[in-house]
């Protein structure tokens, strides 16, 4: 199991965000210091989110996203407003290993199948749930589709990579929703990194025991719940 830890972005700065609450956001520290921090702790990959382009759809911290890519001493994935190839392409371009996926896999099948087609496992999609519904556009929107069945219908597509997010555990430290991935993982085979509520090292102990591949910790690493070079030695544990 891989070790993420998230960096949010909100207007330019590094946020946290509670139950996904535009509202509710509190700015984490300088993105600098941030990066310094996971670069001596050797965290194996970056998990950077464009909030403000989650809910609009467009790239508007991009610039700061290339900036912290090339300051970041591990691979980096971005997601949030990618709905384009020119999307995909301008951040792969600048040194990003992955994109992901979101409101564009729910709501565009013939992009989904086009990006995946190009970049392969280049591409992951993050599946966001609210009471095992998927929600899209910065997770302000509810749709009707089970996220299990959007899972299978993902891996039937040629999906390699899962990132799946209980919304009422995120940024909660309240623990990540052990039920509904282990759910996930007896149907699918392919990859699932797991976000939303992590908290200490136990967490982490009991996504590896359900085969979780990756797990993703934000508010943990900046409330000082986790030590995350301790974080990620036990993730890298056979």
């Amino acid at each position: 199991m891989i070790c993420i830890p998230a960096i949010d972005l909100l207007d330019g700065q590094a946020v946290r965000l509670f139950q996904g609450d535009y509202e509710k956001g509190e700015a984490v520290g300088e993105v600098d210091s941030i990066l310094k921090r996971l670069n001596h702790a050797k965290a194996q990959l970056l998990h950077v989110v464009d909030l403000n382009g989650a809910k609009c759809g467009q790239r508007v911290n991009e610039a700061l996203i290339a900036k912290i890519v090339q300051k970041a001493e591990m691979p980096v994935e971005v997601g949030g407003g990618i709905r384009t190839m020119e999307a995909i392409e301008a951040y792969l371009n600048c040194g990003v290993k992955r994109v992901i996926l979101g409101t564009a896999a729910l709501e565009d099948e013939t992009f989904l199948k086009a990006a995946l087609a190009r970049y392969g496992d280049q591409i992951a999609v993050g599946v966001d749930c609210k009471d095992g519904f998927v929600c899209v556009r910065g997770w302000l929107s509810e749709s009707q589709v089970n996220y299990i069945e959007f899972a299978k219908h993902l891996e039937a597509l040629g999906v390699l990579t899962l990132i799946v997010t209980d919304i009422k555990t995120d940024g909660t430290l309240q623990g990540p929703n052990l039920t509904m991935l282990k759910a996930l993982r007896s149907q699918v085979s392919l990859q699932i990194i797991a976000s939303g509520g992590i908290r200490d090292l136990q967490n982490l102990r009991d996504l590896k025991a359900i085969g979780m591949d990756g797990a993703i910790m934000g508010k943990a690493i900046y409330a000082n719940t986790i030590d995350l070079e301790a974080a990620v030695k036990l993730c890298r544990e056979a």
